[in-house]
């Protein structure tokens, strides 16, 4: 089939793909939702918002390509909507190409690495690739293919540092569309206070802020595959101590301080750039110790003290019983269950710490990419395991 035939039958099925068409019109209030927002309180430099037909036409292009193979491989695409001018140092297509399923396949492996995007734009009513970029503007409409099926929407963040807010999830037929609000959470501050800033990217906006960095070890922490955990623990007690396994094989003396010494640096805009792949090395350092068996702890002042630690129950504590689930998806209900029956023994073991060392949290990674947030809530009076691999892809 030519590619001329291929761009009339896209047009005459108007997405062929049905959820793309469900989806479309929530995507699209929701960019227009966070830039209109953005300009009222002085912002520049922000993304174009897309409209509906835009976003309906980029998902099914994608969607359909996500299934094909070339040379064997399935494709791995990225897409950013906006116009030339809005990027710096793109490379910049003479001839602008028809975005449908074919030239999408063809072209992915020159943006299968990360950071690296298609650029698309309207053009005589069309959506056109013109070129691809690692520099987009803040709320810039962001289409990724993760596997065959699986599409995830996002946007950079205001302040462009770490991992893109999402948006929604795709996988066939199945649409998740992030409660960036918190309304899945229950009505507990102190768990809220944990928890949102994983789920709202309002809550990403400072590239200094802390919890910012732990979405940034989560992500990294999903994305090397081995699984693991990482416990969070209060700097200024020890009583994590007393449900860890003694003696620690792998304590960390002094304790590691990369992370913190980043942080505290002064960063002039010259430096950013420079600054930022420093953050990214020593989150990846820090993040690359709960790929070793057991778990990994630092402290909430980021200082990491011991990897490779097992956990038990701390003394004179009961065995936890049963803990409630929720997701950061619109329209989630929350499920109390017995902790064995959220995962294997990784995340009993981190329910348990959790149940035992209240001010603590606990991130757990599954090697099949499923990632959870353990924290204990206090007016549920339970542990509160919160899904958020919807969030990392």
């Amino acid at each position: 089939m030519s590619v001329e035939t291929e761009n009339q039958l896209v047009k005459k099925r108007k997405s062929a793909y049905q959820a793309a068409r469900v989806v479309a019109g929530t995507i699209a209030d929701h960019f227009k939702r966070h830039v209109m927002a953005a300009r009222e309180r002085g912002e520049d430099g922000l993304a174009f918002p897309p409209d509906t037909e835009t976003i309906e036409a980029a998902i099914d292009a994608a969607f359909w390509a996500s299934l094909r193979h070339e040379e064997g491989n399935s494709p791995k695409i990225s897409l950013a909507f906006l116009p030339p001018e809005q990027t710096v140092q793109p490379i910049i297509l003479e001839h602008p190409l028809a975005l449908n399923p074919s030239t999408l396949t063809k072209l992915a492996p020159a943006v299968e690495r990360p950071g690296i995007h298609f650029c698309i734009w309207t053009d005589g009513g069309e959506l056109r690739i013109w070129g691809a970029t690692r520099k987009v503007p803040s709320f810039c409409f962001v289409l990724e293919v993760i596997e065959p099926g699986l599409l995830v929407i996002k946007h950079r963040r205001l302040d462009g540092f770490g991992k893109f807010a999402n948006v929604a999830v795709l996988k066939g037929r199945r649409v998740k569309i992030i409660d960036e609000k918190g309304t899945s959470l229950p009505d507990c501050p102190a768990l809220l206070a944990a928890l949102l800033a994983f789920t709202s990217p309002s809550e990403w906006s400072d590239g200094h802020n802390s919890v910012n960095l732990l979405v940034q070890l989560a992500a990294s922490m999903r994305e090397h595959g081995h699984g693991g955990s990482l416990l969070v623990v209060p700097a200024d007690n020890d009583a994590w101590r007393e449900s860890i396994v003694h003696p620690i094989q792998y304590t960390i003396a002094p304790s590691y301080t990369g992370l913190v010494h980043l942080l505290g640096q002064e960063v002039a805009e010259e430096n950013q750039n420079l600054w930022e792949a420093s953050i990214r090395k020593a989150v990846d350092t820090v993040a690359g110790l709960t790929a070793v068996d057991g778990a990994t702890v630092i402290n909430d002042r980021y200082e990491a003290l011991a990897f490779g630690v097992k956990i038990r129950r701390a003394g004179g504590s009961a065995p936890v019983e049963q803990m409630v689930i929720t997701e950061p998806i619109v329209g989630d209900v929350a499920e109390v269950v017995h902790p064995a029956h959220n995962g294997g023994t990784r995340h009993l073991s981190a329910a348990q710490f959790v149940y035992d060392q209240r001010e603590a949290l606990a991130l757990v990674a599954s090697q099949d990419g499923r990632f959870t947030i353990l924290a204990w809530s206090p007016c549920e009076e339970m542990v509160h395991a919160h899904r958020v691999d919807s969030l990392l892809m």
